[in-house]
């Protein structure tokens, strides 16, 4: 087998507009550190020797830098995202512009971080066997369809999981799926491969402390996570 190049993109292009800091939630600390910079550590660590891509909104670029640079926090390559997530990632993507036939790439949240190696290296290994390789949580809430008459039924959420990321890809199955037009339907990157023909998803269990900073309490509950690590 070939060499095989990992390549991460970090999606941190977001506003944080539910978050209500000055600041987007990805740039806000967590500890002694910005959330993103605890993200690509958490991903450099499952594997060091990747190529990281972090996707950064144009008007706050210079700010990334001198935070990173403040807080001793590699970058990686800084790209520019879009209107939308499928336009950041598409930007990201365009960057890649050599790769191998065993060439992977992961795409993952900027504002998840507390992912752990095992399950990225996981995710890793699982990425030649699937055309998407998607971590996920079991639903703890009860759930309802909303039907189109506007009424609703319950529905057994054992049927249901979460989907999280980071979510993992060949490089070239995934260049080619993003050369589809946007859809509202494209909510993660595995939903695009879906659009493009390639369904065959492994689903992976992950940690329910994967979470996903939203709201101003996750930074509470992400920080009680990490007294929990220490």
């Amino acid at each position: 087998m070939s060499k095989r190049n990992i390549h991460i993109i970090i999606v941190a292009g977001g506003t944080g507009s539910r978050f209500g800091a000055d600041v987007p939630k990805q740039y806000c600390m967590l500890g002694d550190r910005p959330v993103l910079c605890h993200t690509i550590g958490r991903m450099l660590l499952a594997a060091p020797d990747s190529h990281i891509i972090t996707v950064v909104s144009e008007p706050m670029a210079d700010y990334w830098r001198q935070l990173a640079a403040g807080h001793n926090c590699p970058t990686g390559e800084i790209v520019t995202g879009g209107a939308t997530r499928w336009e950041s990632v598409k930007n990201a993507l365009d960057t890649i512009t050599t790769c191998g036939d065993n060439d992977i790439v992961l795409v993952h949240d900027g504002a998840r971080p507390l992912i752990d190696a095992a399950t990225v290296r996981e995710i890793i290994g699982a990425c030649h066997a699937a055309t998407s390789v998607v971590p996920v949580c079991p639903v703890t809430d009860s759930l309802r369809q909303l039907l189109p008459d506007g009424s609703s039924v319950a529905v057994t959420r054992s049927e249901y999981r979460a989907v999280a990321t980071p979510q993992g890809f060949m490089v070239a199955d995934l260049k080619r799926a993003y050369t589809l037009p946007y859809r509202n339907s494209f909510t993660d990157d595995a939903s695009v491969m879906a659009a493009a023909g390639m369904t065959a998803t492994t689903l992976i269990e992950s940690s329910p402390r994967n979470i996903k900073i939203t709201n101003p309490g996750d930074i509470a509950l992400a920080s009680w996570y990490l007294t929990q690590e220490s």
